[in-house]
Formats: C-alpha cells, sequence, structure tokens
C-alpha cells in the first residue's frame, strides 16, 4: 500500500469484526484501539513513507482502565509523536475521545462522524458513529498522521 487515506480506509474495514482485546494486535484475532491505529497506519504504509518503522514503536505496558486511575497524557502524548493535531476531520485521520481523566480512546475517520474503532462494549471492531451512544459530547480531538510533526 501506498500510505494514501483511501488505503487507511481499505486497511481498517479488514479489520472489521476483529475481537476486542487488550493490548492485542493480530487481524482477525484480537485487538484494542491503539493496536488497530498502530497497525492500520503501519499497514497502508502511511508510517513508512515517513521513515518510521511501526513495530519499533514503543509501546509500554497499560492497564486496560488506565483512564479511571492516571492522570499522565500517555495517548494524547504518543500520537502527537507521529500526528499533527487539526481542527477539521478528514478521512484517514484519528479521532481521540475523553475517557475519565484522559483521552484515552481512538477511532478512524472514514467520512465523520462515521469511525472504525475497537471498542470494547461491542466486543470487535466495529463502524460507529461518534455523534451517538458513548462517544456523544465527550472530548475529542483530531490527527492527521500525514503532517507529521
Amino acid at each position: 500500500m501506498n500510505g494514501t487515506r483511501e488505503d487507511v480506509i481499505c486497511e481498517a474495514r479488514e479489520w472489521l469484526g476483529t475481537p476486542y482485546h487488550h493490548a492485542a494486535r493480530v487481524k482477525g484475532a484480537g485487538v484494542d484501539c491503539l493496536m488497530l491505529v498502530l497497525e492500520v497506519y503501519g499497514r497502508a504504509g502511511v508510517f513508512a513513507r515517513s521513515g518510521v518503522d511501526v513495530a519499533a514503536i514503543p509501546i509500554p505496558r497499560y492497564a486496560r482502565d488506565i483512564m479511571l486511575h492516571r492522570n499522565e497524557e500517555t495517548y494524547l502524548e504518543g500520537i502527537r509523536q507521529y500526528a499533527a493535531e487539526v481542527a477539521d476531520p478528514a478521512p484517514g485521520n484519528i479521532a481521540l475521545w475523553k475517557f475519565g481523566r484522559m483521552f484515552s480512546h481512538a477511532g478512524i475517520i472514514t467520512d465523520w462522524p462515521a469511525i472504525i474503532h475497537a471498542y470494547a462494549p461491542e466486543k470487535r471492531v466495529v463502524i460507529g458513529n461518534a455523534t451517538m451512544g458513548a462517544l456523544a459530547g465527550r472530548p475529542v480531538r483530531f490527527f492527521d498522521p500525514w503532517r507529521l510533526p
């Protein structure tokens, strides 16, 4: 893949139905929202275009409920290293929501408010609507990995 927005959305769709599994990153077997983002952008070639080896990105251990007992914005700061924050959502960009004390849940924008995300309540990777359910009304930030900081 060439790292285009279409490549990202195509790769993300291939993960639909993959079971939710904390800290896993195996298509069809298990993935969480962080690992879905890493795998999709890595396989779509976005990081390679920028000389970033997705396998070399350090991922510290994180608790499934980290957002309930930690204040450090580890997810937000991690995304900022590989993507530029933008004001408006665009297809292929990352949406990052605040749950609990920190920004801790991400999805890949297909056509805002439509997203693809590994969502624990659904127990799998799904197409979601960011204006409905638990995502509606939450603080959300958008990141464009083609505009590396």
